[in-house]
């Protein structure tokens, strides 16, 4: 199917889909439904792939306040918020979930999707929640599409008026009473704020006429991507096809929109979230679907610092570790050393996945706790997570990327936790192969060093790989003696040529001694305090 960069969502089209929700035609509905996401589909693919398609992202692209076709494919956002609310099931919720997904990537059309309503609505479908979901306010016949099709008529008549600007009051806060959403400009998330037509027809009686057609101000494009992902195979669970949907959603609304992580966090979506993961953990079902509840909590951490320490007392690190240990298939030899059995087959990408986006949430609420002296309880539950993250350095992956992106989140996580319970990583029973040195054994410190080197050689996202493992490293050779000559050895062995500049060359201490002259101030410091550490501190190399 031929299209062009100008296909719009039509007027009978939303008309068409009331019809049938109106009349119960499931059939029908689902038929309208799926040819929207596939139109949409076929319509993303065509951009991403047209090279002369400019994609511009100063604020004048992003004036499209009276644009009919964000108009509406907000009505559809509110037409299918509400439909959700009457439960429906099978193929015409997946049809209607693929619908919002899309929908859901576009920040011009969040204003449905962000409202209480409607966040208290998918969090129930996704079984985050158990928050009743309110019920909807109509007027008159009590037909709650009436204010949509009116809406609809308006715009197809052309009288709209133009839409009114309100002044912010320059930190984006809203009264939580109206319930009109702030909406963040591009750069730096503050800017200023218009209320979505769909989003206040969907939160119950209908506003007075000037307050339709006010559209979002959406901010800059999601370079990183959909987090929506490409269509998924069949399942054979349906319930959780769902959910997984539900948390694609969640992602792309949280991700685009500041008014959403503070409506999440006021609705405790965070709660419900780590309710859920327990649920799943202490049951046989499957985790399949877990991808997506982690990133969502990743996502929630990542961007609300109060959850950050809210999901920490709440019992995060250990729930987390749990979910790792399941990911990974961790069996304990003792209390503080995972069993590393050379036999059994390597990671699965889809579980290496799960446990890197563990890994990340572990980050975000353990990173206050580096310069900490734990409390003795504390200090055995970093000791047991140390544990776990010293064999996701030793284990292997299908595949190569999967094995090098958990290592890289494990060393992150790892330089977050409190120096003294990384003691765990070197007190190890010595194996006839093991790296040691005075019997310390430093299998994990040689698997940290050779993906260290790895990065260096490949150099890309370098600072980004390599920061968290230069300071691991300098920390622990500073704490710890063994490791210290260790690294020595591996990285400044006794020079055979002194003629050679330190920088030329390929050898790991050349290519340090290059990072010292890197454009980049935080990982030049990082090579250098290494090289330092190594060193004696004395700066003799």
């Amino acid at each position: 199917m031929a299209h062009s960069a100008d296909d719009k969502l039509t007027a009978m089209d939303v008309e068409r889909i009331i019809e049938c929700i109106r009349e119960g035609d499931q059939k029908g509905l689902k038929a309208e439904l799926q040819q929207f996401n596939r139109e949409r589909q076929e319509l993303e693919e065509f951009r991403k792939n047209k090279v002369r398609d400019y994609v511009s992202d100063s604020d004048s692209d992003y004036d499209e306040s009276s644009n009919p076709d964000v108009l509406l494919r907000q009505a559809l956002a509110t037409v299918l918020i509400r439909f959700l609310q009457t439960e429906p099931q099978g193929r015409v919720l997946k049809a209607c979930l693929r619908s919002l997904r899309i929908l859901s990537r576009d920040k011009k059309v969040l204003g449905p999707l962000v409202t209480d309503r409607a966040l208290l609505t998918l969090a129930h479908l996704g079984g985050i929640s158990n928050a009743p979901v309110p019920k909807e306010d109509t007027d008159g016949d009590g037909d709650p599409y009436t204010d949509v099709m009116v809406a609809i008529s308006e715009l197809k008549l052309g009288r709209a008026e133009e839409p009114d600007y309100e002044e912010d009051d320059g930190f984006g806060a809203v009264s939580s009473e109206s319930n009109e959403l702030a909406v963040w400009g591009p750069g730096d998330w503050c800017g200023e704020r218009k209320a979505s037509t769909f989003s206040n027809m969907s939160l119950g009686p209908t506003r007075r006429r000037s307050s339709v057609f006010k559209a979002l101000m959406p901010g800059k494009r999601d370079s990183r991507g959909s987090l929506g992902g490409a269509e998924e195979e069949e399942e054979k669970d349906e319930e959780e096809v769902h959910r997984k949907e539900v948390m694609k959603i969640f992602c792309n609304i949280v991700y685009n929109s500041a008014w959403a992580q503070e409506r999440a966090s006021e609705l405790s979506l965070l709660c419900g979230l780590t309710e859920k993961l327990s649920r799943e953990f202490h049951s046989a079902s499957s985790t399949a679907g877990q991808f997506y509840t982690l990133r969502f909590m990743f996502l929630l951490t990542a961007l609300r610092p109060e959850l950050r320490a809210q999901l920490k007392q709440e019992g995060g690190v250990p729930l987390l570790t749990a979910v790792l240990e399941r990911c990974l298939s961790v069996q304990w030899r003792s209390q503080y050393e995972v069993l590393l059995d050379s036999t059994a087959p390597p990671i699965r990408v889809e579980e290496s996945q799960q446990a890197q986006e563990a890994l990340k949430i572990l980050f975000n609420i353990t990173h206050s706790t580096h310069t900490q002296e734990p409390e003795e309880d504390d200090a055995s539950l970093y000791r047991h997570l140390a544990a776990v993250l010293r064999h996701c350095l030793m284990v292997s992956c299908e595949e190569e990327e999967a094995a090098d992106e958990l290592k890289g989140h494990a060393a992150n996580t790892l330089s977050a936790l409190p120096l003294s319970c990384l003691d765990v990583l070197v007190c190890v029973p010595l194996a006839p192969d093991s790296h040691q040195i005075n019997g310390a054994n430093m299998d994990c410190v040689h698997n940290l060093l050779t993906y260290m080197e790895r990065k260096l050689e490949q150099g890309e996202k370098v600072k980004e790989r390599l920061t968290p493992v230069l300071n691991l490293l300098a920390e622990c050779s500073r704490a710890h003696r063994d490791t210290r000559l260790y690294l020595r050895q591996q990285i400044l062995p006794p020079l055979k040529d002194a003629s050679t500049k330190p920088e030329k060359g390929s050898t790991m201490r050349n290519r340090l001694v290059r990072l010292m002259t890197h454009l980049d101030t935080e990982l030049k410091h990082c090579a250098a305090d290494l090289l330092f550490v190594l060193c004696k501190e004395n700066g003799i190399m």
